[in-house]
């Protein structure tokens, strides 16, 4: 991270509270669950697996009709706010299986448990895998083909159905320029945000600027003055806590989707922050494979504007822990100041006006 706001190596804890779903969801392995294994499957165990702030998850360990041991991963969820998370994670999952399956586990459902209606669970295939993150190279070439390959279906930026950021429902629908889609992505999580940690003047006037200047001079440079871009199918939240690197593969893999049809580099938000272990080199070999939008100049600015927006997120999700809206409001400032005359000062001068 060059520009904009700084971050300690050693953060402050974001999360001291209990996980909203009771133990108990996973200590069996529910009706609604059993049927969807493969038929003739024998329930060995199921033991906690993986961590969340938001859900439980575990390892169901089976035998199956041949007498082979198989696994699968449980994430389960509860409310309203559950159900939508977990049936988002399985359209997201299933659309990534169906691009590019060599490394994203396969899902086989979601569904709701017969033991409490107010019970929902997401169902995947188990992968074994190490405790690092993944290889660079590999990682790099599978997301340029994931996003070169698949375009949204309609033409347009968007998803069929809400994706959520921990349990922040993403604003999704439809629209027909990156510029518009974005503006109405970051309205809503500031709003939420807003919601979650209380008012603020001076954040206000930074996002009333954001929005009305530094997104148009940042993003409608993307589809004017002859250029172009394209919707195209995004993990949407790939991270160093939801990719790995699969033992019996030597492959990467992605997990957690929240995906959307959207500027592909806005996959490359979460590795701007030094907190996060994948960064600058995961950049570089992306980049190799998927060429930089023009205008490049504005590259680095982008993935702070596209960055900001995984950071409002994170200050929406944790009520009380000012850390990232600090963070958010110095990278406002930043670029606030740089682009005071919004996109009509650039295109004019650069005689597109």
């Amino acid at each position: 991270m060059v520009k904009g706001a700084r971050e300690t190596h050693d953060p402050e804890p974001v999360w001291d509270k209990e996980i909203a779903v009771a133990e108990k969801w996973i200590q069996f392995v529910d009706n609604a669950v059993t049927k969807k294994l493969p038929r003739g499957t024998k329930i060995l165990s199921i033991s906690p697996h993986g961590a969340s702030y938001w859900t439980r998850t575990a390892e169901i360990v089976t035998q199956q009709k041949d007498e082979s041991k198989a696994s699968f991963f449980l994430k389960v969820t509860e409310q309203d706010t559950g159900k939508g998370m977990v049936s988002g994670e399985f359209l997201s999952m299933s659309t990534l299986y169906e691009a590019i399956p060599a490394i994203v586990p396969r899902p086989i459902a979601w569904g709701t448990y017969e033991a409490d209606s107010d019970v929902h669970f997401f169902l995947c295939e188990f992968v074994t895998m190490t405790d690092d993150i993944p290889d660079v190279k590999q990682l790099g070439e599978a997301l340029a083909e994931l996003h070169l390959e698949n375009i949204s279906p309609n033409g347009k930026y968007g998803f069929s159905v809400p994706t959520y950021q921990g349990t922040i429902p993403q604003r999704v629908d439809w629209q027909n320029t990156w510029e518009q889609f974005f503006y109405n992505l970051m309205e809503r999580i500031l709003s939420i945000e807003w919601q979650s940690q209380g008012p603020d003047e001076e954040m206000k006037e930074l996002t009333d600027a954001m929005l009305t200047k530094v997104i148009p001079r940042l993003l409608r440079p993307l589809e004017t003055g002859g250029r172009k871009i394209q919707p195209r199918l995004l993990h949407g939240d790939i991270w160093d806590g939801n990719t790995s690197q699969s033992i019996d593969t030597d492959m990467p893999v992605i997990y957690d989707a929240t995906c959307l049809y959207a500027h592909n580099e806005m996959e490359m938000a979460p590795w701007r922050p030094i907190r996060h272990r994948m960064g600058k080199p995961y950049v570089k070999a992306y980049t190799r494979c998927f060429p930089i939008s023009p205008p490049e100049e504005d590259f680095d600015d982008r993935n702070n504007l596209y960055c900001m927006r995984f950071n409002i997120c994170c200050s929406a999700l944790y009520p009380g822990n000012l850390r990232f809206r600090r963070l958010v409001m110095e990278d406002m400032q930043y670029l606030v100041d740089k682009y005071k005359g919004g996109y009509e000062e650039w295109a004019r001068k650069r005689g597109e006006l």
